[in-house]
């Protein structure tokens, strides 16, 4: 413990982390937290520069954010958005689909959500919704995810070619952090509410969901929109490497003088490809 005397000398932090290591305090946790809040502080800047460059040169930034339940990706999010200016930002979250919406084309009401010139929008799931939620919890019949399977290249391609810059991450989590991150929930109050019977049956259809997001991985990652693998056991780390990921596929103005890297670790980032070693197989 400190004592007056130690505080009352201590001018800096950096001055009550070696008193702290002096007397053998266990304090790499804090300093562990300490050095992750200076790493999102900087990245955060990063991301206002970013979009001060997409907003004037009028680019159509996408981020789509998928994985399994309590993978992270709304935790994310909110790093992403934290300091950005929300007249140029948007999270789209949709509901289940209206009556009227399930008549539709399934991509409609998707598009009516895609960014404008000069706009970043964040998405807390996507149209992959069909590719992997749904036939796993009977939300779509055969047909429905036959057809989609076979549309979303296209429907990609389209986009690609119309300028907008899509960045498609999965958050890959274990099935042991997965059960630990929603046995969280329950006791959390403030949480409970993102706990749902979907949520629940992810532990039991561990094995369903695996296969959909495997063919889901073989159908739609291309060469002009490929899936991003963020390994997310660790919540703090996969919110900075995706950010740096993010960042590192423009060439933003004043990039080169950024305070800190935005090229990810290779070993927490990746490009699919068959042979990666994923956590959640």
């Amino acid at each position: 413990m400190y004592t007056i005397e130690d505080l009352s000398q201590a001018k800096k932090r950096k001055d009550l982390i070696e008193i702290a290591l002096n007397k053998g305090m266990p304090v790499n946790k804090a300093l562990q937290n300490l050095r992750y809040e200076e790493e999102l502080r900087l990245l955060q800047i990063e991301m206002v520069n970013f979009q001060r460059w997409v907003k004037k040169n009028g680019i159509r930034v996408a981020v789509i954010f998928e994985g399994r339940d309590a993978a992270g990706k709304g935790g994310a999010i909110k790093r992403f958005k934290q300091h950005l200016n929300p007249r140029s930002t948007r999270v789209v979250a949709l509901s289940k689909p209206t009556d009227v919406e399930k008549g539709q084309w399934y991509f409609r009401r998707y598009i009516k959500e895609l960014p404008n010139p000069g706009e970043i929008v964040l998405f807390d799931r996507s149209w992959y919704n069909r590719a992997v939620v749904e036939p796993v919890m009977g939300f779509c019949n055969q047909q429905e995810y036959n057809q989609f399977m076979v549309q979303v290249p296209g429907f990609e391609h389209m986009l690609y070619e119309d300028g907008v810059k899509i960045i498609k991450f999965w958050f890959s989590i274990s099935k042991k952090e997965q059960k630990k991150r929603m046995d969280s929930r329950l006791l959390n109050p403030l949480k409970k509410w993102k706990f749902s019977p979907v949520d629940q049956k992810g532990q039991e259809l561990w094995d369903k969901y695996t296969y959909y997001k495997e063919h889901m991985f073989a159908k739609t990652h291309s060469t002009f929109s490929p899936w991003i693998i963020v390994k997310a056991n660790s919540k703090k780390t996969a919110r900075l490497e995706s950010m740096r990921y993010v960042l590192s596929q423009f060439d933003y103005s004043g990039s080169h003088k950024s305070k800190t890297t935005i090229l990810p670790d290779p070993n927490i980032v990746q490009r699919y490809f068959r042979q990666i070693e994923q956590i959640d197989i």
